[in-house]
């Protein structure tokens, strides 16, 4: 009982029972229709409320990922009808005040099938574009000055890949194929690969291996943090990657240098992120890796010319991709300035909680680095 009076719970109860009145008043007019469409909120509710509550690392039934899986489908199919709704409620009333009533009286007549139908719609299109696999998002970067034998040098980053119950080996497969292709000098994993422990998906995450080595660098993100930083921590460097925790180092290109700084997610609760260079530690070029991308100031203050960054998943479906920018702007998506130093931000090349993407896709980044 004590855990249902919790803020988080209250909130998240409170949140889930006003959708639910308004779905239910807009769209059904039968006892049974409501009843029936209480089921996909009491999924959407019981995974935060129950299961994020619990032991992540604990063993987990067919049952509980069925559970996830519906709650998770049912996020993404309540946002789209909340949203189709409102515009046809919006629709009902601006028609309300038209000379003609025809108009008002087919969107009476054809309202609700028409919002359940591209609810629907909207849902398998989403997934299909969700579980395709990343496209590859190709951006050149101009710096002034930049060194010679840094002229092209390539970027590879991999964000959000977020290994779980959606995302398993054979998207990771994938995945690594389509980046080791792109022929990097340098890759970039910018945090939230995972969402679980070790014990059970260190198998899905194995083909990073091949993918990993001296110029492969992790930062951690919250979802890393939530799943057991320290054991994941191990694991990557295991695995081959170079694990910053607010610190740096240097690679060389030729006669060129590059130092290469990563920070810690704010959820990691060892130490707080930050980061400072020493004077004089010169470099032709500066990169940084921060899962967050709200952590570019700290970035922009200690003289770094590009912070790559994930996590915002650049709302990964509609409504979501107009809340988020409320949040993360200016660093929403894409790239964009902080100061003299530019920030890009992937939209994430998996998918978190419901494998959908609608008005975004996943993206393997591609980052080249051109002489200005």
């Amino acid at each position: 009982m004590s855990r249902l009076l919790q803020p988080f719970v209250l909130v998240v109860t409170a949140l889930v029972a006003v959708g639910y009145l308004y779905l239910a008043l807009s769209l059904a007019s039968a006892g049974w229709a409501r009843a029936a469409l209480a089921l996909p909120f009491l999924l959407i509710w019981i995974v935060p409320v129950y299961y994020w509550s619990r032991d992540r690392e604990r063993d987990e039934t067919w049952l509980d990922n069925a559970v996830h899986q519906a709650s998770y489908l049912s996020m993404a199919w309540v946002s789209f009808t909340l949203a189709f709704t409102v515009v046809r409620d919006l629709l009902l009333f601006a028609t309300i005040l038209l000379p003609v009533g025809k108009p008002h009286a087919l969107l009476v007549q054809a309202g609700v099938p028409a919002v359940l139908a591209a609810s629907l719609l909207a849902l398998v299109l989403g997934a299909a574009s969700a579980l395709r696999g990343p496209r590859v998002a190709r951006i050149e970067i101009r710096v002034p000055g930049l060194h010679p034998d840094l002229d092209g040098y390539r970027i590879v980053q991999v964000s959000d890949l977020h290994v779980g119950r959606t995302i398993r080996r054979r998207y990771v497969e994938h995945t690594v194929e389509r980046a080791r292709s792109l022929a990097p000098d340098l890759v970039a994993l910018t945090g939230d690969m995972v969402d679980g422990p070790v014990a059970r998906l260190a198998p899905h995450v194995e083909p990073l291996r091949a993918l990993a080595g001296e110029r492969t660098f992790f930062v951690l993100g919250n979802h890393d943090c939530y799943s057991g930083a320290e054991r994941w921590i191990a694991h990557f460097r295991e695995l081959g990657a170079r694990v910053l925790l607010n610190e740096h180092t240097v690679v060389r290109k030729g006669a060129a240098t590059v130092l290469v700084g990563g920070v810690v997610d704010p959820a990691y609760a060892k130490f707080r992120p930050g980061i400072s260079l020493p004077e004089n530690a010169t470099a032709d070029f500066r990169l940084l890796l921060a899962h967050n991308p709200r952590l570019a100031p700290l970035g922009a203050r200690a003289g770094f010319d590009l912070q790559l960054s994930g996590h915002t998943h650049a709302g990964q479906f509609f409504p979501w991709t107009l809340a988020v920018r409320l949040v993360h702007a200016p660093h929403v998506a894409g790239l964009s300035r902080e100061g003299k130093m530019w920030v890009y931000v992937s939209a994430g090349t998996g998918t978190w909680g419901p494998p959908v993407r609608f008005g975004t896709s996943p993206e393997l980044t591609l980052i080249t680095l051109q002489r200005a």
